[in-house]
């Protein structure tokens, strides 16, 4: 990747000057962005997911305590994989077993005997207006629905509602007010214990340095470092060394020359913490001695004046600060600097005996000195300097990177690694990343972590070392770069360095300093001081502080370099920020975990808590509930393993914490419900909720939830809030995580839960819990007390295995509906909600149980208990006795308790009896299940017959045949109305077709089911009956079907004829039962095409019945569509029309949209191919229709059909009646009836005239009841219309009537006039004689005619507008004349004076013999002032228009030509500078021949023809003259010779000539030796210059080279785009030749 211009300024330039080469795998200028992209997309995909959710939680500021906000972040992520979002939504309950009635919210209590109030109730809603016991209304469609439960099954419930993952975070402002500090010492920690950082405030250090005494003696703390000690710089130029214990050790540099060379800007500790290095704002570098300070170890002054001017020495420029320094390796005497005008160097100190005799040689690895010479590029330079700098530091194993003094460098275009060691060399390079947001404040930062040894094994690479890293931050994108070392073959050199881009974070604003804690843990400060916490790997933010009250310190160091850069700020380049940042690198340190802090009035050290030191501390503070939640998120590894000092490995984790977790847990419950003893109810409920919602989630995280109702539900029983317990528990339950409650906790869950009214969610919970843990005999006494039934049937299933005892219960409920049989007593049953819903319950039951589900959930069943199961209720239903039960009791169940005795199968006639939709529909459903298929393989599998009991011998019988013929012996129609029995057949007739193999049913059976299916009861039931019996219909085939057609024409089952009459061929009666079919009308079409298409081969008796048919409905079918009935007959009936049209009303608008689809169908077919298949009447009545429904179109209709096939003494009438004059006018003239035609118009303009003069004379009667000036103004546009009507008449007479010739006929009188001649005056004269008698009209003659102030809506008229509306009439006229005339003598070029006067005594003959009629007509001469100012204004609005045009043409042309004389002056630059076909130098340096001489030469004969150009023109005494003597003598300079000059064929105007519209051919160009115009010339050796061609593709050649070549390549073959064949090119009147073709571009 090719650096950028500024990145090489600032880099490669300084580089390049010291001969610093790249690195060997050119890796030295690679983009780390392209490699993160990789990477990426290939490792880090799940970690990229888990870095955006943790920036967009980073985007909210912590509430309630940094614990919190952690611990809601962990229970978001937990809880992601819900399908509820909602936090406080209730669970969702899937509605009843039939999805008719909701359940009542949970929050209300339970209204006893509320139908809607029911717990979990549900009604067929076709059953809730049954009356009595009478069947459902016919929109009950039973068999296109599946059974649901009200209880859904554990996979789709929503998220828990009083779960506490979906609580806010748990608040601690309690805590956060009572905040507590340590003894007042030498430290002062500001911070709550459970904070990850916890500050200290160094008191004895801060008294020490900071103090108005320390500040007076040693100056301002300016920067700071840590090591084995801690290091301050001050602005005295002294440096203060404390220990940990925070006592002064050393005092550095007063009475030395470091304190007069200015403050302290950077300081530095060497590897063994006994060398220290400052370095001051006057450019001077001082290391110290620990052991000896009295005298610095090394002086590394900057060059002095002498050094500065000729450069003998590299150094920093005297007065500049040292902004950065750093040891290389364990060298006290090898150093690298930086200071704040962009310049970094390495100073290497020789061995001696003293500071005296060392040498130091410095070398500078980056930046320009001022004075030195731009660059050869030409770029301006931009302003620059080192943002950041740091030497890789040692690590705790030997790298080959030790010895190599690698330094980082951070500009604010580059990052620049260089090894100094053995020489400098850039290692690596890369440019600014793109991510950076454009203007936004320019920061740098970067910080090394050195390869160590790992105690366990990286769980990522596995290797026991860690790589070298380098973080570094520009603005706000932070990357993290590995550095790997690669052997080479050679041991005494160096290892190649290969640089990878690994992870890149964008934090919200701009990054000032970064630093490491730990080999994992990164920590960041923003530019508002906001402290961030990043874990390296996953890149996520794990804290964030504000440190703003720290007072950092910071200074403005960059500002000044940058001040250019910011103030020439370009919007439009996005590489440029905004302001410049100060620089927070120096008080922003990280040491063995801790952060050192340099403030503006102090010194604070941050250092990360231990987890279960945060643990303790929350204790400590009383926030027991955030020490459980922060416990749990230690144990699930949500939280920050990484920053608490967790292992990443989960088995280990889960062996530290888990204990620590349960410690927590029983000293919490036993702490609160100790308070809650002694004081009474000071803990409120709340508090005890949310302590159970927190226990329960730890328990549930390790997999303990045995501690729940061992321990933690005795602590909540014993002081009597165990229903708090219990109703954190029923969201457990009723995901089924907790499924195993003991039986105490059972029985006080019932009470807990009936107390509250909320029955039905104690029916969920039951019906999600293991059976087992259950007291039977309370559960079912309860439900059956509170009408729980779905509870009492999942207790019976499941606990005891009895599908027969539930099914009881619900037959119970309908006795009484039995018993009584009137209508008021059974319609008040049904309302109540025991009888008339819950008794409903059975169909989902018996719908999920013969299907193989467990009831109300859904699950699957065992196939063994399924078997079983099914067994039972077939055997209960289908036995046909009564039976008694529990087995072996002597109590039989009756349905009819006061009767003598029990009618057959009295159970499933009772069943019917109430709801036999519903039944069927459960049938139906059973019918699916495999259960039913083979009696046989069911007894082999299900054992001997021996070893099974009575009902399960019979109920594995049970089949599907039995099952039918049972349903139709009971469900006779003496028993059961037809509101009944048609569910039957309709399930006879679908499940027939789908199990034809186990059903076998007579034909005159499936006769009747046939007849019932067509005897529906009601409407609603007609479409399920039809598909029924087409689902019957498809497998058998009753042996006479013409039996049948009479009921399915009754019963409208149009899709059954449809089919029956396309197989037996009978079409007519196929399209009449299209016709009649409602729903179906449009197919008539499709069916019309199907039938009389030639492909279906018809008799002609079939025809002449599908004839029939579309005569008898012709009207219905046009009204149907009128288009596609006409296209559709036109196209298989055509014989059809002339009926179809006489079908119809005469003159409707039906009749018009039916011929218009034939005569102008539009872009399918034109309309001369249909015309010559219609006669000619169809084509007059559709004139004749198109005169009133569509007057407009009639002119353009008439103008392209055939004069053959229109009558003009039938059309004419009705186009006079409906006013559609112009059609009329345009057919009278194709007949050659000009005259009459012209008649005709003048006779309408006089009647649009009287209608004008009537509307205007009783304006004042009907203003009230007419707009009267729109009324005006449309009848004036109606006499528009029709003047050029007349204009169009004259007009196609004079192109068709033979032109005489009239030059000789000079003042003829009128009867003279041509016939098109005449035509023109009685037009004119017409609207002329309107115009006259309307002007004086519409003009009010009396001022009250108009009233204009008054207060009513009356409309008034716009006199000026009418009278411009008139007048236009005669300019348009007169206008057309004109036109007209001057076209008539353009027609005759052969003799244009002859034609030009002959159109001209036209014109002025038509006027003069206007002039004269009215004369006659109106002997007043003013009456005729007005008609002679309308035609003069049309003369001057023809002078304006062609004036106006005239100008704007001018205009334009003037811009183009501009345009083009600017191209012609810009020239072409050759590409290169030899002919591209000889190879010759033609221009520039080294060019041969005298070129210059000659092209002084050519300036000269110029400027001399131009000064005699000049001369002629003055002396020319007319401007004719003047011209030819100039043009004379321009000629004669072009044919002029002279010392070194030849004949000019090509100007340098021609080099900058357009391109042709291809853009290939380029335009032939002269270019001398310096690019200008091609100049003949000779050397005084008389060699020839010969002249150049530049082509538009910039390649030039000698002319007689180019023309040589060409005149080669094409030879025999036809020109190309500027010239002909070879050797002669076609030139212009200047002698220019018109173009050539490149030879190698084409």
């Amino acid at each position: 990747m090719s650096l950028s211009s500024p990145e090489r300024d600032d880099g490669d330039a300084s580089m390049d000057d010291d001969h610093l080469d790249l690195a060997p795998d050119g890796d030295a200028a690679s983009s780390d962005e392209e490699t993160i992209k990789g990477e990426r997309e290939q490792e880090h995909i799940a970690e990229i997911v888990e870095e955006e959710l943790q920036d967009f939680s980073s985007s909210n500021p912590p509430e309630n305590g940094v614990v919190a906000n952690r611990y809601r972040e962990l229970l978001r992520d937990r809880d992601d994989v819900s399908e509820e979002g909602s936090t406080d939504g209730l669970p969702r309950r899937v509605g009843s077993p039939i999805d008719s009635l909701l359940s009542v919210p949970d929050d209300s209590p339970s209204v006893q005997g509320s139908l809607i109030s029911s717990p979990g109730s549900s009604r067929v809603p076709s059953l809730a207006s049954r009356p009595g016991l009478s069947s459902p209304t016919p929109s009950f469609r039973p068999f296109d629905r599946r059974f649901s439960s009200r209880i859904s099954t554990p996979s789709a419930l929503s998220p828990r509602p009083s779960s506490p993952a979906f609580l806010a975070g748990h608040s601690r402002q309690a805590s956060l007010s009572s905040q507590f500090f340590l003894e007042q010492g030498e430290t002062e920690t500001t911070a709550p214990p459970w904070e990850v950082v916890r500050w200290t405030r160094l008191k004895k250090l801060n008294g020490q340095a900071f103090s108005e005494a320390g500040k007076r003696n040693f100056g301002s703390p300016t920067c700071i470092a840590v090591s084995a000690s801690i290091v301050l710089g001050t602005s005295k130029g002294i440096i203060l060394m404390f220990d940990y214990n925070q006592i002064l050790k050393m005092i550095i540099g007063p009475g030395t020359k470091a304190v007069e060379s200015g403050p302290i800007t950077s300081i530095a500790i060497s590897a063994d913490y006994t060398t220290i290095a400052g370095g001051h704002a006057s450019g001077n570098i001082f290391t110290w001695d620990t052991s000896r300070v009295s005298r610095p170890f090394l002086h590394i002054p900057p060059l002095d004046s002498s050094q500065v001017q000729n450069r003998t020495m590299d150094g920093h420029m005297p007065s500049v600060a040292i902004t950065h320094l750093g040891f290389l390796g364990t060298r006290h005497t090898a150093l690298v600097s930086a200071d704040d005008r962009g310049m970094a160097f390495s100073h290497l100190a020789t061995r001696g005996t003293g500071a005296l005799g060392r040498t130091v040689k410095t070398v500078r690895i980056l930046g320009r000195y001022p004075d030195a010479p731009p660059p050869s590029s030409g770029k301006p330079l931009k302003p620059s300097t080192v943002l950041a700098f740091s030497p890789l530091p040692l690590g705790n194993v030997e790298r080959a990177t030790d010895s190599m003094g690698l330094t980082a460098m951070l500009t604010p275009y580059l990052l620049v690694i260089v090894s100094t060691t053995p020489i400098a060399q850039t290692q690596h390079k890369s440019a600014r990343p793109k991510d950076v947001a454009p203007h936004s404040a320019m920061t740098g930062c970067l910080a090394w972590f050195p390869a160590v040894k790992l105690k366990v094994p990286d769980p990522n690479t596995g290797s026991t070392m860690s790589k070298v890293k380098l973080v570094y931050c520009w603005s706000n994108v932070l990357t993290v770069l590995d550095v790997d070392e690669i052997p080479t073959e050679d041991k005494d050199k160096p290892p190649i360095l290969k640089f990878k881009a690994r992870s890149r974070w964008k934090c919200e604003e701009a990054i000032v300093a970064v630093q490491w804690l730990s080999r994992s843990v990164l920590t960041v400060l923003t530019i508002t001081q906001r402290l961030i916490v990043l874990e390296d790997r996953s890149m996520r933010m794990t804290e964030a502080f504000d440190l703003i009250g720290k007072y950092i310190y910071h200074a403005d160091l960059f500002s000044a370099q940058l001040h250019n850069l910011v103030e020439q700020l370009d919007e439009d380049d996005t590489s440029m920020h905004g302001v410049v940042a100060d620089a927070f690198y120096m008080s922003f340190k990280a040491y063995k975990g801790r952060i050192f802090l340099l403030g503006f009035n102090d010194v604070s050290i941050g250092a990360l808590s231990n987890w279960a030191d945060r643990l303790i501390a929350l204790m400590e503070n009383g926030d027991y509930i955030g020490a459980i939640q922060l416990a749990t998120s230690y144990y699930t590894g949500d939280a920050n393993k990484l920053t608490v000092g967790l292992p990443e490995d989960a088995a280990l984790r889960h062996k530290m914490v888990r204990d620590k977790v349960m410690e927590i847990m029983s000293a919490s419950l036993k702490y609160v419900f100790g308070q809650r003893q002694k004081r009474g109810s000071t803990i409120d409920d709340q508090h005890l909720r949310q302590l159970a919602e927190t226990c329960f989630i730890a328990c549930q995280s390790i997999g303990d939830l045995d501690f729940l109702f061992d321990e933690m539900y005795e602590w909540y029983e014993d002081s009597q809030v165990e229903g708090i317990f219990l109703e954190v528990l029923e969201p457990y339950i009723l995901e089924k995580t907790i499924s195993t409650v003991p039986p105490t906790a059972v029985k006080a869950m019932v009470t807990h839960f009936v107390s509250k009214g909320w029955e039905s969610r104690l029916e969920e919970m039951i019906c999600h819990m293991e059976t087992a843990t259950l007291d039977i005999d309370q559960i079912t006494s309860l439900c059956k007390q509170h009408g729980l039934y779905d509870a009492l049937i999942y207790v019976w299933n499941q606990a005891l295995f009895d599908y027969i005892t539930p099914l009881i219960d619900l037959l119970t409920l309908l006795i009484p509906l039995v018993q009584n049989t009137s209508y008021e007593s059974s319609a008040s049953l049904m309302e109540d909600e025991i009888y008339g819903v819950n008794a409903l319950k059975m169909f989902p039951y018996l719908s999920y149980t013969l299907t193989g589900r467990i009831y109300p959930t859904g699950e699957r069943m065992d196939d063994d208990v399924a078997s079983q199961a099914k067994a039972e209720l077939y055997w209960f239903l289908f036995s046909g006795k009564s039976i008694a039960w529990p087995k072996g009791s002597s109590k039989v169940f009756l349905t009819r308790p006061t009767h003598p005795e029990e009618p057959s199968f009295p159970y499933l006639r009772m069943i019917l009896q109430y709801d036999a939709p519903s039944f069927l529909s459960a049938l139906n459903e059973a019918f699916e299940d495999s259960f039913l298929n083979d009696s046989q393989e069911k007894q082999l599998n299900g054992g001997t017959r021996q070893n099974l009991p009575e009902e399960q011998i019979f109920g594995l019988t049970v089949d599907r045949q039995y099952v039918v013929s049972i349903l139709l012996e009971i469900m006779n129609p003496s028993d059961f109305a037809p509101e009944d029995t048609i569910y039957l057949d309709m399930f006879i007739a679908r499940n027939l077709p789908k199990f034809p193999q186990y059903l076998l049913i007579p034909g005159s059976t499936l006769d009747k089911v046939l007849a019932g299916l067509c005897n529906y009861p009601g409407i609603d039931l007609a479409e399920d009956a039809q598909l029924s019996a087409e689902y019957l219909l498809s497998m058998y085939q009753p042996p006479d079907v013409s039996t049948l057609i009479p009921l399915f024409k009754n019963a409208s089952f149009y899709r059954i004829l449809k089919r029956i009459y396309r197989n037996d061929r009978q079409y007519g009666k196929l399209l009449q039962t299209y016709f009649e079919d409602p729903e179906d009308q449009h197919e008539v079409f499709g069916c019309i095409g199907e039938c009389l298409k030639p492909q279906a081969r018809l008799t002609k008796k079939q025809t002449h019945d599908v004839h029939d048919v579309i005569k008898q409905h012709s009207r219905e079918l046009v009204e149907l569509d009128p288009v596609q009935a006409a296209q559709t007959l036109a196209k298989y009936a055509s014989e059809l029309h002339r009926f179809v049209l006489d079908s119809l009303d005469d003159g409707s608008e039906l009749q018009f949209t039916y011929l218009r689809a034939l005569l102008e169908p539009g872009a399918e077919e034109t309309s001369e191919q249909v015309t010559t298949t219609l006669d000619r009447d169809f084509i007059e009545l559709y004139v004749q229709l198109m005169c009133r429904y569509d007057p407009s179109h009639v002119s353009d209709y008439v103008g392209i059909v055939q004069a053959t096939n229109l009558r003009l003494d039938k059309l004419l009438p009705t186009m006079e009646d409906t006013g559609v004059i112009d059609a009329a006018v345009i057919l009278m003239a194709r007949e050659g009836q000009v005259q009459d035609a012209m008649s005709r118009l003048t006779k309408h303009l006089e009647t649009l005239e009287s209608a004008l003069q009537g509307l205007v004379a009783n304006a004042d009667e009907n203003s009230e009841d007419l707009d009267i000036q729109q009324n005006a103004e449309d009848l004036l546009k109606g006499l528009q219309k029709y003047t050029h009507v007349g204009i169009w008449l004259c007009q196609g007479q004079m192109k068709t009537s033979k032109k005489l010739n009239s030059v000789g006929r000079r003042g003829s009188p009128s009867p003279d006039l041509s016939p098109d001649e005449l035509l023109w005056l009685e037009l004119i004269d017409t609207t002329v004689q309107i115009t006259r008698r309307l002007s004086s009209f519409v003009a009010p003659s009396k001022p009250d005619r108009v009233s204009r102030g008054t207060a009513s809506p009356t409309p008034y008229l716009d006199s000026d507008k009418l009278v411009a509306l008139l007048r236009s009439l005669v300019q348009h006229t007169f206008t057309a004349l004109m036109t007209a005339t001057s076209t008539q003598s353009g027609a005759q070029p052969s003799n244009r004076l002859v034609a030009s006067s002959g159109g001209s005594l036209t014109f002025l003959r038509i006027l003069r013999a206007f002039l004269t009629r009215a004369a006659a007509a109106s002997p007043n001469l003013a009456d005729l002032r007005a008609v002679l100012a309308s035609i003069f204004a049309a003369y001057a609005y023809e002078a304006s228009i062609l004036g106006l045009a005239n100008r704007l043409l001018e205009e334009q042309l003037f811009v183009h030509v501009r345009q083009a004389v600017d191209l012609r002056q810009r020239g072409w630059r050759p590409r290169g500078s030899t002919c591209e076909t000889c190879g010759a130098r033609v221009w520039g340096p080294g060019v041969a021949g005298n070129v210059f001489e000659a092209w002084e030469d050519k300036q000269a004969s110029e400027n001399a023809r131009r000064e005699e150009r000049k001369a002629a023109l003055a002396r020319a005494g007319a401007r004719g003259k003047g011209r030819a003597e100039a043009r004379k003598n321009d000629g004669g300079s072009y044919q002029g010779k002279g010392k070194g000059k030849g004949k000019s064929t090509v100007t340098g105007e021609a080099a900058n000539g357009s391109q042709d519209v291809q853009g290939e051919a380029g335009e032939e160009a002269g270019a001398n030796g310096n690019g200008n115009a091609e100049v003949y010339g000779r050397r005084k050796d008389q060699q020839p210059l010969g002249p150049l061609v530049v082509l538009a593709c910039r390649h030039i050649y000698h002319k007689a080279c180019l023309d040589a070549l060409q005149a080669k390549q094409g030879a025999g073959a036809d020109g190309n785009a500027g010239g002909g064949s070879s050797g002669h090119r076609e030139v212009d009147e200047f002698g220019r030749e018109a173009g050539y073709r490149c030879p190698i571009d084409g």
